[in-house]
């Protein structure tokens, strides 16, 4: 089977947005600093921004969403979720739709099971899960090229839509490794689960492992067959505001060794891979750093998440990291003035590493945010895309 030409297409081809999202991930020195994706889920936002006219963004939101995010500047997009800010109206979320296991199910059902106690969440692992995921990993074994062509060709299709001065990274389907089942089992029924059955949690984060191991090196070939960018995004919560969603020790144990081989097929390949930080991260962040974490974004720092610290860490490797900054959405943003906005943006920058730095938005913007505070933060990322620090 012929490997598909991939990204190799677009190369003499790129725009200057693009250009400096390209040496920025290969940890060149730039003139400018690109913009990360950032979302606001408010449609007339999205809309005006965009300059579409009300009412547009529902009736035709692949088209809305994307020319918000041209317009708004955006160098680099690796998640491409155009239908999201749909699951919200401008006043939150709908108070009728479907509830989960996370967000206030009266029922937590898989697979006929009634998942209501860390027993029933265990059991339903050992029978159902662990067999899948078993099953899972023979799959890909059997069909690796035809994997590795889907990516390929998945990704050449978003950059085509995109054009070729805002850049498509590699995200959902690209990576996965072992995590908390929380969104499975309900936070109550999984973490006593994890204190009670620890060997249980164990078997599955090794079992989930031998999977990802797989996975991963289909998705370091994608990349590297493909000429993407050698840049992946690692996104599970498991921190809140206070902390850590279990003690970090017994992460040591029970996770950290498998997921460090989950990646180790990314790594291996030259690809760096960076974590998204929800919550106050700062226990595992060490950790992370010696599994072969390269970089962060997002960061919650209300909730003790230290950039200046961070930012002048090192990889494992002794190398700089890469850090995609995000103005806060929960305070400066919705809370602040304009003037807060752009002191923040300045702060991100000045105290960020010289080499492999985005700005962006520490993660979706709910409605509600002041537009002149969207519209000082787009004027803030124009200038350090065109002067960088000065």
């Amino acid at each position: 089977m012929t490997t598909p030409i991939g990204f190799r297409e677009f190369e003499e081809h790129w725009h200057s947005n693009a250009r400096l999202a390209l040496d920025t991930i290969a940890m060149r020195p730039t003139q400018g600093i690109p913009t990360w994706l950032f979302q606001t889920m408010q449609w007339s936002q999205i809309e005006e921004l965009s300059g579409n006219p009300p009412g547009s963004y529902p009736k035709d939101p692949t088209r809305v969403y994307l020319e918000f995010m041209l317009k708004s500047g955006v160098s680099f997009l690796d998640q491409w979720i155009p239908d999201n800010p749909l699951s919200m109206r401008d006043q939150g979320y709908d108070k009728d739709a479907p509830r989960g296991a996370t967000t206030g199910a009266e029922e937590i059902l898989r697979n006929g099971m009634l998942i209501d106690s860390p027993e029933a969440a265990a059991a339903h692992m050992e029978k159902h899960l662990f067999p899948h995921w078993e099953g899972w990993k023979r799959q890909l074994e059997a069909h690796l090229d035809e994997e590795v062509h889907q990516r390929i060709a998945g990704e050449v299709e978003v950059q085509r839509l995109f054009g070729l001065n805002m850049l498509k990274g590699p995200y959902g389907g690209f990576f996965t490794f072992p995590g908390f089942l929380y969104g499975h089992y309900g936070y109550a029924n999984y973490f006593m689960a994890y204190a009670l059955y620890p060997e249980v949690i164990e078997r599955g984060f090794r079992i989930y492992a031998d999977a990802a191991e797989v996975f991963n090196r289909i998705a370091a070939r994608a990349i590297i067959e493909g000429g993407l960018p050698c840049l992946v995004r690692l996104d599970h919560d498991m921190a809140d505001s206070r902390g850590m969603l279990v003690d970090v020790k017994t992460l040591d144990a029970l996770w950290l060794p498998h997921f460090a081989r989950s990646i180790k097929p990314l790594l291996d390949a030259g690809i760096r891979l960076i974590w998204h930080c929800d919550g106050n991260l700062m226990d595992l962040v060490p950790r992370l750093l010696e599994c072969g974490i390269g970089g962060f974004q997002g960061f919650q720092y209300e909730d003790g998440m230290d950039y200046e610290k961070i930012c002048r860490m090192k990889t494992r490797d002794g190398g700089d990291l890469f850090i995609i900054a995000g103005v806060s959405v929960t305070t400066t943003l919705p809370f602040g003035k304009p003037a807060d906005v752009r002191r923040q943006v300045d702060w991100l920058v000045e105290k960020g590493p010289r080499t492999g730095l985005m700005l962006g938005c520490s993660s979706s913007i709910a409605p509600g945010v002041p537009l002149e505070n969207m519209k000082t933060l787009i004027e803030g990322f124009a200038y350090y895309r065109r002067h960088g620090r000065g």
